[in-house]
């Protein structure tokens, strides 16, 4: 397939996925192979429900309704006018995905197949149902495409039964990580650790901001490497403002799951005598650290915005992106965390120079 029909196709599988929302599911007529990929996307969403306690239908449409914004032509025209797809010599590319929230790795695996490589995949047992029906749509509208797509079954051998790639992408924790970059080490790839992202306060931010600033901590109950786990704050800051505009969010602790994770977190935490600030369904809590636990929110002040941006660039390294408002060329605005751009790369690696010039 030439580029250009490789940007054409991906553009139907968004208007398929855009039938997919959080308003409501609703079949569309003009979609090409509509039929029965329709109702089995529309089955397996509701067993991952089921079958993944924090994959609920709010949040797994949520990474649906956004896909379907991503894949449409003229931002698939931009985030691929930059490369040279000509000399891609075609590759067996490995790809090794988490499952924290739904559909984490599909940007990698969109990405091997435009690039024109073909896609090995191990998935996480966490989020194995949704991308298979996804993939089976892809090849019912590019049959081309049945012999570069390839699923590992299910093992406890983990990434021991993947053989016969020439490239590895693979996403884990920072243990994990150290072992993907001894196993593959022989191979070109990308290892991505852990990572976090951090919201930057002045105290000048208004409600509609604090507000959206919600979406960045609660999405997906805080699991994503680009939710808000750590907040900056001027010294003496006022908390009530924050928490009046996130109230909204409440009705997230009577999801069973995250509430047992507040109440034993907030349990340690009192027992520890740490200082603690909560509203019923938040913890926060004041800490150097960047990764903070489910239900809970690090904070830490600082005396000097330009001494800020100096420490949170030596520390990229660890950092997905900084949600603030006039604190940085490369930050992210209030509540758009969890809707990057297709050229929004996890860590900031390029993965389709990888995968044109490097492998």
């Amino acid at each position: 397939m030439t580029i250009e029909q490789r940007i054409e196709k991906l553009e139907t599988l968004g208007r398929f996925l855009g039938q997919f929302k959080i308003s409501g599911i609703e079949k569309q007529t003009g979609i090409p192979e509509n039929d029965p990929h329709f109702e089995n996307l529309k089955e397996k969403i509701k067993v991952s429900v089921h079958y993944n306690g924090w994959f609920t239908l709010e949040n797994v449409l949520f990474s649906l309704e956004q896909w379907r914004t991503a894949l449409t032509t003229p931002n698939l025209e931009k985030w691929l006018s930059e490369y040279n797809f000509s000399d891609v010599s075609t590759k067996t590319i490995g790809l090794i995905m988490a499952g924290n929230i739904p559909l984490v790795g599909f940007h990698d695996f969109i990405s091997v197949l435009v690039s024109g490589h073909k896609a090995l995949v191990k998935q996480s047992s966490n989020d194995r149902l949704l991308l298979p029906v996804i993939a089976d749509y892809l090849i019912a509208i590019a049959p081309e495409w049945k012999d570069s797509i390839e699923f590992l079954p299910d093992s406890s051998e983990g990434v021991s039964k993947m053989t016969n790639y020439d490239a590895i992408i693979a996403t884990g924790s920072n243990n994990t990580a150290r072992y993907f970059e001894y196993y593959f080490s022989k191979k070109p790839s990308i290892i991505r650790k852990n990572r976090n992202s951090v919201a930057v306060l002045t105290g000048e931010e208004s409600t509609e901001e604090l507000a959206a600033l919600g979406e960045d901590i609660f999405r997906y109950y805080g699991l994503g490497c680009r939710n808000v786990s750590k907040l900056y704050v001027p010294e003496n800051y006022d908390f009530d403002p924050f928490f009046m505009a996130i109230y909204y969010w409440n009705p997230i602790i009577n999801q069973a799951k995250y509430a047992n994770n507040y109440d034993y977190n907030k349990a340690v935490y009192l027992m520890s005598l740490y200082k603690l600030l909560e509203n019923g369904f938040l913890i926060l809590k004041e800490d150097k650290s960047f990764s903070s636990p489910i239900a809970t929110l690090f904070y830490e002040n600082y005396s000097d915005l330009e001494g800020l941006k100096a420490e949170l660039q030596e520390k990229n390294e660890q950092i997905q992106c900084v949600v603030a408002n006039g604190f940085a060329e490369d930050e992210v605005p209030f509540g758009k965390s969890q809707h990057p751009e297709l050229w929004d790369y996890a860590d900031n690696v390029d993965t389709l120079t990888f995968l044109t010039k490097k492998v």
